[in-house]
């Protein structure tokens, strides 16, 4: 059993500070870096890749709406031009600065209202895919099991992997509960360990409904923005390190 955790990191803005990056990056084996669209500025961004290379924790652009103001968790309608743009203005930012640093990206995953909404929409994900491709083919895109990203991707030649999310609760469906919907974020550290354990171990997840779903991933998030979330990653890393299972970055 091989698992790839990551986590969103670099996601301050200016003097404003959001969350541990140094000490996920201690846990994690995947970065994904903030573009400067949801959150992270030029300054964040070199800091995060410069310290991730220090560790040889993988670097993920996490490409997003253009949308600061609300942290990329609205849905937007872009037209596909200016997404597929926008997305690759961000990746390109971001790998140059990883490569300044002595890194690189090395993935892509999107970010909040825009993973979810190409999950569904097969025009937005096309424009994303399209963007990737553009820039570099060979980077793999983060996405959910049964995402409709998958397909999309398989027709530009662009790789998907699976990924679960931890500290998220999930609907009968395999989706992700909205996160105005309480109970949606969970943050308990025993409860989001036996979640990554389930998922790891057995490939499925409980639902809101107490349904079993299945849940093939190759990476698991933890989201860095979740209050005590080193806490939450470190009980998920040493759980699942004790129950034999290898973590390495998909990369």
């Amino acid at each position: 059993m091989v698992i790839d955790l990551n986590a969103d990191l670099g996601e301050g803005f200016g003097i404003w500070r959001l969350g541990d990056d140094l000490a996920l990056l201690d846990i994690v084996t995947s970065a994904n870096v903030a573009c400067g669209f949801h959150a992270g500025d030029p300054v964040t961004i070199r800091r995060t890749c410069a310290a991730a290379v220090d560790r040889g924790v993988a670097i993920g652009a996490q490409v997003s709406y253009r949308d600061l103001a609300h942290f990329g968790r609205r849905e937007m309608d872009v037209e596909p031009e200016e997404l597929c743009a926008e997305v690759l203005y961000q990746l390109a930012a971001v790998d140059g600065i990883a490569r300044a640093m002595g890194g690189r990206v090395s993935y892509v995953k999107p970010h909040g209202a825009l993973y979810n909404r190409i999950c569904r929409d097969e025009v937005q994900a096309a424009a994303v895919i399209e963007a990737v491709a553009d820039y570099d083919r060979s980077l793999p895109v983060l996405t959910l099991p049964g995402s409709a990203v998958h397909a999309v991707a398989a027709a530009e030649g662009v790789t998907t992997v699976n990924e679960a999310f931890a500290d998220r609760a999930y609907t009968p469906q395999g989706t992700l509960v909205p996160r105005r919907q309480a109970g949606a974020v969970l943050h308990d550290a025993v409860a989001v360990s036996a979640r990554a354990l389930q998922m790891a171990v057995e490939g499925s997840v409980t639902a809101v409904d107490g349904s079993s779903v299945p849940m093939s991933a190759r990476s698991l998030c933890v989201h860095g923005d979740t209050p005590d979330a080193v806490g939450l990653a470190r009980a998920v890393r040493n759980d699942l390190l004790a129950a034999g299972v290898v973590l390495q970055a998909f990369t």
